[in-house]
């Protein structure tokens, strides 16, 4: 006879903090929110999150400050929103060249690496002007430096990676799904019923 003191078990696991890794432009803030909204969970953005603390633009404080201090405030900021509760978090393009962030996600988190190639985050950025570090004469060129220098990392800390190519923020979403839930991350009655009502 089961325990009147113990509630029944729905069978479906918890959530976890889903962490969106990924280049400049290759749509961590786009697909997570859509993603936080199909799951039902808050979501959170390491920039946005950021420049609410400092009070003025990342690209602001960048040009004042430089970028180890940003980083400095990029990691304590990514450390403590890892301990929240389950939600859907985009990380900075940066975010994972300091180890203890790696560790930090990794270890909190599942991570989920957005590959794009730097053609195509150039066609989705080339006419951005918020990005501190594609503020430079030749971004293609630098795109490629910062791909080059950054894809092991994100396969490093990633534990799945979604080719993004060129779909549509909701064919992406929907592929993160089917990503989570051939894992086991996400229950199979919440993708169906997330994709339904999208």
């Amino acid at each position: 006879m089961p325990d009147p003191s113990v509630p029944p078990s729905s069978g479906v696991p918890p959530l976890p903090i889903i962490s969106l890794v990924a280049m400049p432009g290759a749509g961590k803030t786009t697909a997570g929110r859509q993603l936080a909204h199909m799951l039902g969970v808050p979501f959170a953005d390491v920039d946005v999150e950021i420049e609410r603390r400092i009070g003025c633009s990342i690209r602001s404080f960048f040009e004042q400050h430089g970028e180890v201090a940003f980083r400095q405030i990029e990691a304590d900021t990514i450390a403590e929103l890892v301990k929240r509760p389950a939600h859907v978090l985009a990380t900075g393009g940066g975010a994972v060249l300091r180890p203890e962030n790696r560790a930090a996600l990794k270890a909190n988190t599942v991570v989920l690496y957005l590959r794009a190639t730097p053609e195509e985050l150039y066609r989705r950025l080339r006419h951005d002007t918020q990005r501190p570090l594609l503020q430079v004469a030749d971004p293609l060129r630098k795109l490629r430096e910062l791909y080059r220098d950054r894809d092991p990392l994100y396969q490093e800390v990633a534990h799945y990676t979604v080719e993004t190519g060129r779909p549509s923020v909701s064919h992406m979403v929907n592929m993160i799904l089917m990503q989570l839930e051939l894992a086991g991350v996400v229950d199979n009655q919440l993708v169906k019923s997330a994709t339904l009502r999208h």
